[in-house]
């Protein structure tokens, strides 16, 4: 028998946390098997490593500009 396809979503920190609570649920109710689950959590926090890097350098990025502003207005 095929196995059934999931459809996960990791666009954003929330997803994320929303996919390992789905997949939490899952082991624990014997839906998937823990080696799947457990490459889907690395991959998983693979992606919250690079949103959390992105975020960081879009903040980066922001506080550069105000300080551009601010002593380009001296």
């Amino acid at each position: 028998m095929a196995d059934k396809k999931i459809r996960l979503k990791v666009a954003t920190a929330t997803d994320v946390r929303r996919t390992l609570a789905r997949i939490t649920n899952m082991v624990a109710n014997n839906e998937i098997d823990t080696k799947k689950a457990n490459t889907i959590i690395l991959a998983c926090n693979a992606v919250l490593s690079a949103i959390r890097t992105d975020d960081q350098q879009k903040k980066i990025s922001e506080l550069e500009q105000l300080l551009k502003e601010i002593t380009n207005g001296r």
